[in-house]
């Protein structure tokens, strides 16, 4: 007892000692400094209360969506759909990434160290591409521990796990400058057997384009009692590339080979929705959009907090964001009717039977297309439908819970799609309608968008009404 009172006696003569600006004040810790923007591509939508459910008859007798009064917090919501250009920006980074991995692993399996070739000009060889920490002597002690520690080691499943790629260096894509053999073979690998073009066409194996990462299941570790927190991490491996053959199996008997072939990849379609791809697909994208923006936070914005992470809106949120703050409105514009006071359709749909043409669209649209509704997003009916990260259940409204309402069953497969979309009738383009898909299944006509939570609670749609 009595070493242990010496010994806070010396912690208190120390601290007596320090410099300190707090004039010994509760004055609180001070954090990194805190830029609040709005998110590019995104209009927030301030959270509030709202009757759910469908409020109108249920003509299709599904009974799945009773009334029920819900209220939800802030966020922010893309504007559009995810577009074909901006899920290429995906796609393509991960390619960046692979190809950059190889390159690093062929570089350290053969010992070609950067500045080899050409006279150590750099650019000359493989070497260029090695992994940042080749050299021990040039790394940070923290850099250096690690690497030493985690890196050198890597995982079970991966024995480069942690290493940092030379994302400096400009990858090479002219055959005709490729730097060396081994930068050839390290390409050849990424493309389709000769034995499999056509045309004199080589292209990329898509189904090498695969995207890791990691997430922490807080549902799971919030109800174990017990447990180590390694337990509810998991580890996602998700092919990013997507299904484009979509188009032919979802319409047997019909001729859409111009929209499997060039709907993706061809810059004629770039504003328009990406479609084809599943919901585990959709997840990766927001996994790898926090993580673009934070490296971009890290590299560039020293000393300031990352963001919080894009994903999926909940159904509940969904349906808020829809009715653009009209209370029991059929539509995002208002209703009952999918058609405004002058004859035009509200969206891109199928009205009439066989007839998919009569709103001016056979497809798709641009994502920017129509008017937006209250909260300024375009398309949350029609065009394509939406993933949202709620699992179905046809008796979910009896239980949710009344605040930020949501099912996140990890064993459900079965995933609330919203909004319909261009071949669907006007029916699914409520925002009362409830529809699902299998997580793992991909459509021509489903598509999704992101949000982000608002960093706050002050700003909510009820503001004003009793509270100044």
């Amino acid at each position: 007892m009595k070493k242990f009172i010496a010994f806070a006696s010396v912690l208190t003569l120390l601290a007596s000692c320090g410099k300190s600006s707090d004039k010994g004040e509760l004055v609180g810790v001070k954090g990194k400094k805190w830029h609040p923007e709005k998110p590019y591509g995104m209009t927030l939508v301030p959270g509030g209360a709202y009757i759910m459910g469908k409020s109108d008859d249920d003509l299709a007798n599904v009974q799945d969506a009773p009334t029920k009064t819900v209220t939800v917090r802030s966020f922010y919501m893309d504007e559009t759909e995810i577009t074909n250009s901006e899920y290429r920006q995906f796609v393509e980074w991960v390619k960046d990434s692979i190809i950059r991995v190889r390159l690093a692993i062929l570089a350290d399996e053969v010992g070609v160290k950067p500045g080899a070739g050409k006279g150590g000009k750099g650019g000359g060889s493989i070497g260029d591409f090695a992994f940042n920490d080749q050299d021990p002597a040039k790394m940070t002690p923290y850099d250096k521990y690690m690497y030493e520690n985690y890196y050198s080691v890597g995982t079970p499943d991966d024995p480069y796990a942690g290493r940092r790629l030379n994302r400096k260096v400009k990858l090479i894509t002219d055959t005709k400058k490729y730097p060396d053999e081994y930068y050839v073979e390290v390409m050849d690998s990424m493309y389709l057997p000769a034995t499999e073009s056509y045309n004199g066409l080589r292209t990329i194996d898509v189904n090498k384009l695969v995207f890791r990462y990691s997430w922490m299941d807080i549902q799971a570790a919030a109800k174990a009692k017990v447990g180590k927190r390694s337990k509810f991490i998991r580890n996602e491996k998700t092919p990013v590339y997507p299904d484009t053959t979509t188009w032919i199996k979802d319409f047997a008997y019909s001729y859409n080979e111009p929209m499997h072939n060039d709907y993706f990849w061809h810059q004629a379609y770039g504003d328009y929705p990406v479609v084809g791809v599943n919901w585990k697909q959709a997840k990766a994208f927001c996994a790898w959009r926090t993580l673009n923006k934070n490296v971009y936070i890290k590299s560039k914005k020293k000393g300031r907090d990352l963001v919080n992470s894009f994903r999926l809106p909940t159904e509940a949120e969904w349906e808020y964001a829809a009715r653009g703050g009209l209370e029991s409105a059929t539509y995002p514009w208002g209703g009952p009717y999918a058609k405004n006071d002058r004859g035009c359709f509200m969206a891109n749909f199928k009205p009439n039977r066989g007839d998919y043409a009569a709103d001016q669209a056979l497809y798709t649209v641009e994502a920017k297309s129509f008017q937006p509704n209250g909260y300024n997003l375009y398309n949350m009916s029609g065009n394509v439908a939406e993933w949202t990260d709620s699992s179905y259940d046809a008796a979910a409204y009896e239980y949710v819970s009344t605040m930020n309402p949501n099912v996140p069953d990890t064993s459900n497969k079965r995933k609330v799609v919203r909004g319909g979309s261009w071949k669907d009738v006007a029916y699914f383009l409520q925002v009362g309608t409830r529809d699902f898909e299998y997580q793992d299944t991909a459509r021509s006509y489903i598509g999704f968008r992101t949000v982000q939570d608002y960093m706050g609670t002050q700003v909510t749609g009820n503001a004003g009404k009793g509270r100044r």
